[in-house]
């Protein structure tokens, strides 16, 4: 049996898609995780689920207490997370509606908490590729199956929030080569690679966030275009969970050896 951690992003706040389901109430040496865990079972294997806005998405993107979701995670033996979350585009080809599983990230954001190693002991670790490719590949592999709008690639543009852009912003992201842009992939990533997991973003996108002529973003928009995506998302948990080996082929447990002083 695998353990995998599911973090439900905008729009995915429950986890209904779980047998034998039980709420199990976390405490960390970082203080609370957003909410309760779900853990449960689907297919061969055991899923932790955690809302990461918090029960009826009550916490905005900049007070997530990323450290202590990912801690809780790690208690209850998660080796593997997959994020679902809702992005904006930065490009014409990265549709409403469609899914991304991203590559690569660029962070602008600031004053959080994004590392288990405050003194004592020092870690730099290596976020050169940031993302699981035995996930990606999966994940990709049953998207396609299922017939599902996907792109596999792209650079994630992560921003403070919980303001949107500018369009100068939105502009300056699009020439950087960002494919996307959300408020939560950091330093959730980074804390998931320091506690040895894999981790996987899937990004649903709603909107064309507001560099496109014609298109100003807001919190209505994202709302209209989610509910689709999330029935997408759902299909696809539903397949990728269960094909999920037990033993990991990657080396994301790896990259600590390497990054401690």
């Amino acid at each position: 049996m695998a353990v995998i951690g599911l973090v439900g992003g905008s729009g995915i706040y429950s986890a209904e898609m779980l047998a034998e389901a039980r709420q199990v109430k976390a405490y960390t040496p970082y203080g609370a995780p957003s909410a309760a865990l779900t853990v449960g079972k689907m297919g061969p294997h055991k899923v932790v689920f955690l809302p990461r806005h918090g029960a009826g998405h009550s916490i905005p993107p900049h007070m997530i207490n990323y450290r202590a979701n990912i801690w809780a995670l790690r208690e209850q033996g998660v080796e593997r997370v997959l994020a679902p979350s809702a992005v904006g585009s930065l490009q014409e080809e990265y549709r409403p509606g469609e899914l991304v599983l991203p590559d690569q990230f660029i962070d602008r954001t600031y004053g959080r908490a994004s590392t288990f190693y405050d003194g004592g002991q020092v870690a730099h670790i290596s976020m050169a590729d940031p993302f699981c490719p035995e996930l990606t590949d999966i994940v990709y592999s049953e998207a396609l199956r299922l017939g599902l709008p996907i792109h596999k690639g792209g650079t994630y543009v992560c921003i403070q929030g919980p303001r949107f852009s500018t369009r100068a912003e939105s502009n300056m992201f699009r020439a950087w080569g960002g494919h996307i842009i959300g408020m939560t992939l950091v330093p959730e990533v980074s804390l998931a690679r320091e506690a040895r997991m894999c981790y996987l973003t899937i990004a649903m996108v709603t909107d064309y966030d507001c560099w496109k002529e014609g298109w100003r973003v807001t919190a209505e928009e994202v709302v209209k275009t989610m509910a689709s995506n999330v029935e997408k998302v759902q299909k696809l948990l539903a397949r990728v969970i269960p094909a999920i080996p037990e033993t990991r082929g990657c080396r994301c447990a790896h990259y600590l050896d390497e990054a401690l002083l």
